[in-house]
């Protein structure tokens, strides 16, 4: 039995002892308060005085009293001082807060599995600007970390539930076995349709599942650090320029999507938008609405609703294409002509 659960145990136990001390005392013809005190200064061992004569009924009832009493508050105070020593009541009540931290909580990204892929997402998220709240089942790994994080096993929806999913932006999953990961797509998607969901595998043969299983994206670490390394051998300075703009957050650049909103008109293209022109910004690259990507695309390339632009820019800049209003007051991201721009977070 754990401290935290002694604590319930000895206060349920010593409230039924007051109660049943004060409705003794009563039935003895004390009034309410009087019997009340008298049970406690009895229970306590404290004795200031008999509030009235007790007669030999009240006298063996005494008796019975300080037997059972004593030794219950005797336990109860142990117990309190247990739990205050070892740290189960700091703990509880720490955890307490943090679940309604949680709870007010919306738009953050989810970690689970806090091992290292897990952990090493977090400076990017939180460069960013989103909030992380991770989640793992070894209370180890938790200990000492700043973020906010739920201590359980992720394959149960409740702790998902605990973990807000409900209001996530995000979810990561990056579990020891490719086979939990599968689980928590599994029920994360169940749960979140709308959510972007990204998984980590371990194998390649269990990428195509995670995406059957509702994943968004799905990431082979070991994949995609023999193909870094490789690119390091054969293109260090490229490497490197990528490795600074995506991770860097000391640099006055970085790259960021920015997605051609839902009500824009159709027949346009990149020279309506002029991005560059009225936000500074450099177009590298467009995804069109079925997927294709074109590096450097040629200016006469339609855009409509469902393009993303990945763009290269200060932060001054990329904010600007987001909002749609560039440094001379002019509608940026074609606003002008497009009539809404929309943005996710930064790539």
């Amino acid at each position: 039995m754990g401290p935290l659960l002694r604590i319930r145990y000895a206060g349920a136990a010593l409230s039924a002892v007051l109660a049943v001390g004060t409705a003794g005392y009563m039935l003895l013809g004390f009034r309410f308060l009087d019997a009340l005190y008298q049970t406690v200064t009895t229970v306590t061992t404290v004795g200031f005085r008999e509030v009235q004569p007790l007669s030999p009924a009240g006298q063996v009832f005494t008796i019975a009293l300080i037997l059972v009493g004593v030794g219950t508050a005797l336990y109860a105070l142990g117990a309190v001082l247990e739990g205050l020593i070892e740290g189960d009541v700091r703990t509880h009540l720490g955890r307490r807060r943090m679940d309604r931290a949680i709870s007010r909580t919306s738009g953050h990204v989810i970690v689970c599995g806090w091992g290292r892929v897990g952990s090493s997402s977090r400076q990017y998220l939180q460069g960013t600007g989103l909030t992380v709240i991770a989640v793992d089942r070894d209370p180890a790994r938790l200990a000492g970390i700043d973020e906010l994080h739920v201590l359980g096993d992720v394959t149960d929806d409740s702790v998902l539930a605990a973990a807000g999913i409900d209001r996530a932006y995000a979810l990561i999953t990056a579990l020891d076995t490719d086979a939990d990961n599968v689980f928590v797509t599994l029920s994360a998607r169940a749960l979140r349709p709308d959510m972007v969901i990204i998984a980590r595998a371990r194998d390649e043969s269990s990428m195509a599942k995670l995406v059957r299983a509702g994943a968004d994206r799905v990431v082979n670490p070991q994949l995609m650090g023999g193909r870094r390394m490789a690119a390091f051998a054969l293109q260090p300075h490229v490497a490197d320029f990528l490795d600074v703009v995506m991770h860097d957050d000391g640099l006055d650049y970085r790259i960021e999507q920015i997605e051609i909103g839902a009500h824009s008109r159709q027949g346009l293209t990149l020279r309506d938008l002029a991005l560059h022109e009225r936000t500074g910004a450099l177009l590298l690259a467009l995804r069109t609405s079925d997927g294709r990507f074109l590096a450097n695309p040629d200016q006469t390339t339609p855009i409509g609703p469902g393009s993303v632009l990945i763009a290269l820019g200060t932060p001054a800049q990329l904010a600007r294409a987001r909002t749609g209003t560039s440094a001379a007051g002019q509608p940026a991201c074609g606003a002008a002509v497009t009539g809404s721009c929309a943005s996710a977070p930064s790539a």
